[in-house]
């Protein structure tokens, strides 16, 4: 559970109790562990005290207003917002692992549980079963001399990291009261064998694009849920869940929600709103966009609900705790070509950037801009009326463009394709991938030689070997491929959502998952990635596999054919359609870089890279 910024927190009225798991289940992971009730009412405190408790565990602010200050090693001082709780235990007070220190959870949960309790926070691949409850419980003397001192209630001293703070008794008593209430009862769409999504779809979308991710969404649904009770009822460990999943039995199935909005962006708010009173829902899981997404992330700020990786071209503005995305979208594509032109030799005269005039042209065209201001590079915006015919329109932006300027065409394919009947002026021509479809974007054959693509994928040779799983799955399923981009992006959202939640066991707490999705996402696409070459190298010898584990969607089974390139397995460096996916604390973009393309010929689709990955 999580406090909000004011003291009227809506966390604390739209909370669900824990269930009881039985004490007495075990499974082998090198030792015998055991979970008890993880049942326990929130710390009894006014909610002034939560807020002065909050202010020091996640800002590093004391009630008098003053810098919460510490020091670490007995000698090196810490302050103000560096020395705040929430750097190492995070936000949901779950504990995290860096390099080889393991930090535990202080939730009161696990500071305060019956003797003799062992509560498992994670099966974090890193640590596994150590990252768990080891010590007896705390009380707030004990606790009190861990803070303060770094004597832990063995009286053995803590890791030197942890920093001996100053805090008066009243301070103290604050934090405790935040601690024993923090991630104390399961977020609002988690229950005891159940946890309800939504995904957001803007009206703007094409009816095709529309049926397919919803198709991929609920088949996908099916067939996880289809073995996880077949795992409940048979009790066998089975491709989607780990020993300890099976026998703690913290698996559920999952609801799904289709939330379509309707009207205006203006009152996409209160549509989001009207139907998450009605029913709350876990998370946003995947979504889809052709416009602007910022309702929906404003929604999942305030309403403090994780936004789980949407397909959209501008991803909504202000810094968020809840919403991740894949990249930044046309955003992303405006940073890349500022940085390659201000990186190239010489000057150029003018960029000349032509958009349709809408939520994401001008998103983009305002991302250049800021992205090349101070470079001397001049910026001109030549903006298509909504409703004006393409050639017509295109033909007029183009009057009064110099051979020697630069021209951006932040484009949609109907209008890309609309040039056919325009002879190119400029001799540098972009074009927006995200907006052209990529690959397929119909740059005329007369305009190949002189354009190129803004390309945030993955170059066309790597991503399809990165992509062997999805397509394995498009083919068992029957699924038509209809948008490379968007349908691979659900397929991971879905499946990234599952080795989430597989690994976080009945700590089902929203702060608990954006902690863990910042924390594991590297670390989960290396481990496919050296999974999937397994699996490649397999295939080499035997022709077929098995699959047991890779894609938590496919039965187990189901023969998936995989080809081979001859001379040796093939070697894929992710699982998506992007160059590299990593995100740190606080970072809510998974790429962030991309490409300069052009096309190797004038009537294929091939392309060959301008430039190495540019990172801006």
């Amino acid at each position: 559970m999580q406090i909000s910024n004011s003291p009227s927190s809506r966390a604390t009225r739209d909370t669900i109790r824990p269930r009881v798991l039985r004490p007495g289940l075990s499974f082998v992971f090198g030792m015998v562990l055991s979970i008890a009730a993880l049942a326990q009412a929130p710390a009894t405190g006014s909610t002034e005290q939560l807020e002065l408790g909050r202010r020091i565990y996640n800002e590093g602010v004391l009630p008098s207003g003053a810098a919460l200050t510490g020091t670490r090693a007995g000698r090196d001082p810490v302050t103000g917002e560096s020395a705040a709780c929430v750097n190492c235990h995070r936000r949901s007070g779950m504990g995290q692992v860096e390099a080889n220190i393991q930090i535990p959870p202080i939730t009161g949960n696990f500071l305060f549980a019956a003797k003799g309790d062992m509560r498992l926070a994670t099966m974090d691949p890193h640590v596994s079963k150590r990252f768990n409850q080891a010590h007896d419980p705390y009380d707030d003397a004990t606790l009190g001399n861990a803070i303060r001192n770094g004597v832990n209630n063995h009286d053995r001293a803590m890791n030197v990291t942890m920093p001996h703070f100053i805090l008066s008794d009243a301070e103290f008593n604050a934090l405790v009261v935040y601690l024993k209430q923090l991630s104390a009862q399961w977020s609002p769409g988690a229950s005891a064998d159940t946890i309800r999504f939504a995904t957001v779809i803007t009206p703007d979308v094409d009816p095709a694009r529309r049926k397919v991710m919803i198709d991929m969404m609920r088949a996908i649904l099916r067939q996880k849920n289809g073995s996880t009770l077949l795992a409940q009822k048979q009790h066998t460990r089975h491709h989607m869940t780990t020993a300890a999943e099976l026998i703690l039995g913290t698996e559920r199935k999952w609801e799904l929600e289709i939330w379509e909005l309707q009207g205006a962006p203006a009152s996409w708010g209160e549509q989001l709103e009207a139907r998450y009173r009605k029913r709350p829902v876990f998370a946003l899981l995947s979504g889809l966009s052709h416009s602007t997404w910022q309702p929906v992330h404003d929604f999942c700020n305030h309403e403090h609900v994780p936004c789980w990786f949407p397909s959209v071209e501008v991803p909504g503005k202000d810094q968020s705790d809840y919403a991740f995305y894949f990249s930044g979208g046309v955003t992303l594509e405006a940073d890349v070509l500022a940085r390659h032109l201000k990186d190239r030799k010489g000057a150029h005269p003018k960029v000349v950037q032509i958009y349709r005039d809408g939520d994401t042209g001008r998103a983009a065209g305002q991302a250049l801009f800021r992205a090349l201001a101070g470079s001397g590079i001049r910026v001109t915006d030549k903006v298509l009326g909504a409703n004006v015919p393409a050639v017509a329109a295109l033909r007029q932006a183009l009057g009064g463009v110099d051979k020697d300027d630069v021209v951006m065409y932040w484009l949609r394919p109907d209008d890309v394709a609309a040039l056919e009947t325009i002879k190119p002026v400029a001799e540098k021509n972009f074009f927006s991938a995200v907006l052209a479809m990529g690959d397929r974007a119909p740059v005329p054959a007369g305009w190949r030689a002189r354009s190129s693509l803004v390309y945030p994928y993955e170059l066309p040779e790597k991503r399809k070997k990165n992509l062997d799983y999805f397509y394995a799955w498009l083919n068992l399923s029957k699924t038509p491929l209809v948008d490379e981009a968007m349908q691979s992006e659900v397929f991971f959202a879905l499946n990234f959502m599952t080795d989430t939640l597989s690994e976080m066991l009945d700590n089902l707490y929203r702060d608990y998952l954006v902690d863990r999705a910042e924390s594991m996402l590297s670390i989960r696409e290396g481990i496919k990635t050296e999974q999937e070459a397994r699996d490649r190298a397999a295939l080499g010898r035997e022709g077929d596999l098995t699959r047991r584990h890779g894609v938590p969607t496919i039965e187990e089974s189901a023969r998936v054919q995989i080809t081979t390139p001859q001379g040796g397995a093939a070697k894929s460096s992710g699982t998506t359609m992007y160059p590299h996916l990593s995100m740190g604390p606080g970072q809510r973009f998974a790429s962030k870089s991309g490409y300069i393309v052009r096309f190797a010929t004038q009537n294929g689709n091939q392309l060959v890279p301008d430039t190495d990955l540019i990172v801006p």
